[in-house]
């Protein structure tokens, strides 16, 4: 198989060599040797990479891709993935209470948003659910 150097991974991947060598330290990808002072990956290294970038666009953390790569492959919890699944669907109902709460407030015709009662409404509602990011959702749980 071919090998890559640091900046080719880098190219194709979209990604700063600085956070390959992270991902390195990390264990989620390895080089495979140097020539000179440049890391050299094997070319399947921008599937594992893409595999990564998927996992934290759903808001997996690293630690939590890591679990993902075995000695025998890529082995991705099914529980996992429903787990991750109902905190975006939380996280959807959030985002949609919050677009709804700007659309009325962007068209009530009331003199001051605070003279509206809908918008007092989601006031009060946004004050007792405060927007979190997915990682304190997961600790929320643990």
């Amino acid at each position: 198989m071919a090998l890559m150097d640091i900046g080719k991974v880098a190219k194709q991947s979209g990604l700063p060599a600085s956070t390959l060598r992270y991902y390195e330290q990390k264990g989620l990808i390895q080089s495979k040797g140097r020539e000179g002072l440049r890391r050299l990956f094997d070319a399947n290294v921008i599937e594992r990479l893409a595999l990564i970038s998927l996992g934290r666009s759903v808001g997996f953390s690293l630690d939590e891709i890591a679990l993902f790569f075995t000695p025998n492959g890529p082995e991705i919890d099914r529980a996992l993935l429903t787990e991750k699944a109902d905190e975006l669907d939380q996280r959807i109902g959030e985002l949609t209470r919050m677009r709804d709460g700007l659309r009325h407030a962007a068209k009530c015709p009331a003199p001051s948003h605070f003279e509206c009662p809908s918008f007092q409404r989601y006031v009060k509602f946004a004050g007792a659910y405060p927007v979190r990011k997915t990682s304190q959702l997961r600790n929320k749980k643990q």
